[in-house]
C-alpha cells in the first residue's frame, strides 16, 4: 500500500470541469513528476466541493489549504512553494469574505459557507474519488448494506425508515418508510427499485452532484430498498446531458459488480440484485414517476392517472419504488446510525437535512446542505453570502419552475415542506433563487411558466392549453398591453389549471405566478395601468433618456446601432424615441452616467 505525505483534492464536479480543472489535474501529475514528488504526493479527482462560485477548487491536505479559482499558471506555483519547499501560497487562498476577519482562511475548515452546514447527503462529495470504489468503503461505504442483509429482517429496514420520517427530497415530500411499506405488501413476483435522477428544473443540480461525486451510495441504497421490498432488479433513470455522472455511475456499478456487492448471493446472503442504467432524452416531464416508468418501458414519458400508484402498478405492471437521488442518498447513514441519529436534527414533521442549489442573485453560488428548518435568511445572507454589488434582496424562488417566490417579509420562515407550501411555494427538489431589486417579478414570472409551456407533454388539456392562455397573458402584460381584466382571467385560469391538471407539473406550473400575483401585485398593477416596469426589465415598457448631465461627448451616438441619438459635440444629445430599439449599449458608454432607463 502506498502512503502520501500530502494529498491534493481536484474538483471535477461538473461546474469545475467546465472551467478546466481536468487539464489542472493533469498539470499537477505533470509537476509532481518533474520535482521527484509522484510517490510523496496524490493527486485526488474528486465530487464537487459545493462552492461553485470560487472554482476550480484545489484543497492540499493535511493542512486542508483552499485554493480558489486556481489557474493553469497556479500549478507550478503551488508544487514548487507548497508541495515541494512547505510554504502555503497565500494569495491564492480562497477569501472568506463571511468571517469579519481580515486574514485570509488557511484551512477549508475555517470557511464560514461550510461551517454553517450539516453535510449528510454530501457528505462524500469533494472528500474521495468517486470512481475508486476503495475509497467509498474507507468512509464506511456499503457497512449498512451488510448491516441490513445480515442484521436487519425487510420489515426492520421498513420500520427503520418509518421511524426516521425521512421525507422524499424529489419535491412530493412522501414518507419514504410509507412509500417502500406499500410496495412490500404490493402483490407481485417480480418488483422493481428505481432512482430518478432526471433533474430538470433550471439552476438545479443536486442530484447530479451527489452522482458525480457519490455514486456508490446510491447504489448502495437502493440495494437496502430492494431488500426491503423484496426487489432484485433496479433501474437509475438518469439524463444524457449529465455525462459525467453517468460516466461515474457506470465506473461504481461495475466495481460493486466485480466486488460482489451486486449479482448474487449478496455478503453470503440470498440475496440477489443487478442494477441497469436508463437515459433520458431531456423530458423535463419524465421527473414525474408515471412518466418516467413509461419512458424506461421505452414508450413516451407521458403520465398516467392515479391510483393505481406505482408501488401497486409501476414498471412493466410490477410493484415499483421510485425515489429520487438525494432521498437514497441518506438511506445508507439511516440504516448505519439509527433513525434517532436521523430526527436529532431538522424539525419534528420534517426531519434531517436539505440540499439547494443556491443561485441567482447571490455570492456564493453552489450547493449547500443544511438541517431542515433553518430560515431562509441564514442560507441567504449567512451562508449565501447576500447579494452581489450592494443591490437590496427582493424576493427568493423555491421549488424550481413548481415553486413560488417569497419575500423579504418571510426571511425568517424556517425552511420545512408544510411551511413552504402553506406560503405558496414548496421544497421541490431543491433549486433556491435569489433575485434582487433589478429583476421584474412579472418576466420572472412569465420566464418560468415559457419553461412548463415547452416541457408539458400535452396529454391533458389543462396543462396543454391552459399554460399557454396564461403564458399570453404574461406576455401581453410585459408587452404594455395587459389591462386589470387580464388580472382576473390570469389568476382564474391559474386555480382551474392546478385542479385540474392529470400530473404535477400541470398542478403546480401556476404557483410562480399565483405567488408573484400574491407578493408582488402593485408590479403587476404598474404594468397594466402605468405602463410601467418598476425594475426596469420590460423592454417594451422602457424609455431610455439622456439627462442634462450629458457632456455632449458623442461617445453614446457612436454604439447606437440604428442612428437613434443625436446631437452636436459638448451639446447635449437626444434619442428618438421613435428609432430606439433599447438595446441599451449606449448606456455603458456614458462617462457621466447621463443616460437612464425611465
Amino acid at each position: 500500500m502506498d502512503f502520501y505525505r500530502a494529498h491534493v483534492l481536484v474538483c471535477g464536479g461538473t461546474g469545475c470541469t467546465s472551467s478546466g480543472s481536468a487539464t489542472i489535474e493533469d498539470m499537477f501529475n505533470e509537476a509532481l513528476k518533474a520535482k521527484g514528488l509522484e510517490k510523496e504526493v496524490k493527486i485526488v479527482r474528486t465530487g464537487c466541493f459545493g462552492l461553485c462560485e470560487a472554482g476550480p477548487i484545489c484543497i492540499v491536505y493535511p493542512e486542508g489549504s483552499f485554493y480558489s479559482r486556481v489557474e493553469q499558471k497556479d500549478v507550478e506555483r503551488i508544487v514548487e512553494e507548497h508541495l515541494l519547499k512547505g510554504r502555503i501560497v497565500q494569495d491564492l487562498l480562497y477569501v472568506d469574505k463571511l468571517a469579519n476577519v481580515t486574514d485570509i482562511q488557511t484551512s477549508i475548515n475555517d470557511v464560514t459557507f461550510y461551517k454553517k452546514q450539516k453535510r449528510v447527503a454530501l457528505k462524500n462529495c469533494g472528500i474521495i474519488n468517486p470512481e475508486v470504489i476503495d475509497e467509498y468503503i474507507a468512509f464506511d461505504g456499503y457497512q449498512a448494506l451488510g448491516k441490513a442483509l445480515t442484521q436487519m429482517t425487510p420489515g426492520d429496514v421498513i420500520n427503520e425508515m418509518k421511524k426516521s420520517g425521512l421525507r422524499g427530497r424529489g419535491g412530493g415530500g412522501f414518507p419514504t418508510g410509507l412509500k417502500w411499506e406499500f410496495a412490500s405488501k404490493s402483490e407481485g413476483d417480480i418488483k422493481y427499485v428505481a432512482c430518478n435522477a432526471d433533474e430538470g428544473d433550471p439552476g438545479a443540480f443536486m442530484d447530479r452532484s451527489v452522482l458525480e461525486g457519490d455514486p456508490h451510495a446510491i447504489i448502495e441504497a437502493m440495494a437496502i430498498a430492494a431488500y426491503a421490498i423484496g426487489a432484485e432488479k433496479g433501474y437509475v433513470y438518469i439524463r444524457a446531458e449529465y455525462p459525467i455522472a453517468v460516466k461515474r455511475l457506470g465506473i461504481a456499478i461495475a466495481q460493486a459488480n466485480e466486488m460482489g456487492l451486486l449479482g448474487k448471493n449478496i455478503f453470503g446472503t440470498d440475496f440477489n440484485f443487478e442494477m441497469e442504467i436508463r437515459l433520458g432524452a431531456g423530458a423535463f416531464v419524465c421527473g414525474e414517476e408515471t412518466a418516467l416508468i413509461a419512458s424506461i418501458e421505452g414508450e413516451r414519458g407521458m403520465p398516467r392517472p392515479k391510483p393505481p400508484f406505482p408501488a401497486q402498478k409501476g414498471i412493466f405492471g410490477k410493484p415499483t419504488i421510485i425515489n429520487n437521488v438525494e432521498t437514497y442518498a441518506v438511506v445508507p447513514q439511516i440504516i448505519l446510525n439509527g433513525a434517532s441519529w436521523f430526527t436529532s436534527f431538522g424539525t419534528e414533521k420534517s426531519p434531517g437535512t436539505k440540499v439547494f442549489a443556491l443561485g441567482g442573485k447571490i455570492n456564493n453560488t453552489g450547493l449547500v446542505e443544511i438541517p431542515m428548518g433553518t430560515p431562509l435568511r441564514e442560507v441567504i445572507f449567512d451562508i449565501g453570502g447576500g447579494i452581489p454589488n450592494g443591490r437590496k434582496f427582493k424576493a427568493v424562488q423555491t421549488g424550481g419552475p413548481s415553486g413560488g417566490c417569497l419575500t423579504e417579509a418571510h426571511l425568517d420562515t424556517p425552511i420545512e415542506f408544510d411551511t413552504l407550501t402553506a406560503l405558496g411555494s414548496m421544497m421541490g427538489s431543491g433549486g433556491m433563487i435569489v433575485v434582487d431589486d433589478t429583476n421584474c417579478m412579472v418576466d420572472f414570472a412569465r420566464f418560468f411558466l415559457d419553461f412548463t409551456v415547452d416541457e408539458s407533454c400535452g396529454k391533458c388539456v389543462p396543462c396543454r392549453e391552459g399554460t399557454k392562455r396564461m403564458l399570453e397573458i404574461l406576455e401581453k402584460i410585459t408587452s404594455g398591453q395587459g389591462t386589470l381584466e387580464d388580472l382576473d382571467r390570469l389568476e382564474e385560469l391559474a386555480h382551474s389549471i392546478k385542479d385540474s391538471s392529470l400530473c404535477g407539473l400541470g398542478q403546480t406550473a401556476p404557483n410562480p405566478v399565483l405567488s408573484t400575483l400574491k407578493y408582488f401585485r402593485d408590479e403587476y398593477i404598474a404594468h397594466v395601468v402605468d405602463k410601467k416596469c418598476p425594475a426596469g426589465m420590460c423592454q417594451d415598457l422602457l424609455s431610455i433618456v439622456i439627462t442634462d448631465d450629458c457632456i455632449g461627448c458623442t461617445a453614446c451616438k457612436k454604439v447606437c446601432p440604428v442612428g437613434a441619438i443625436s446631437g452636436e459635440v459638448k451639446q447635449n444629445h437626444v434619442i428618438d424615441q421613435a428609432k430606439c430599439i433599447k438595446c441599451g449599449a449606449c448606456i455603458p458608454k456614458c462617462p457621466k452616467k447621463a443616460i437612464v432607463k425611465q
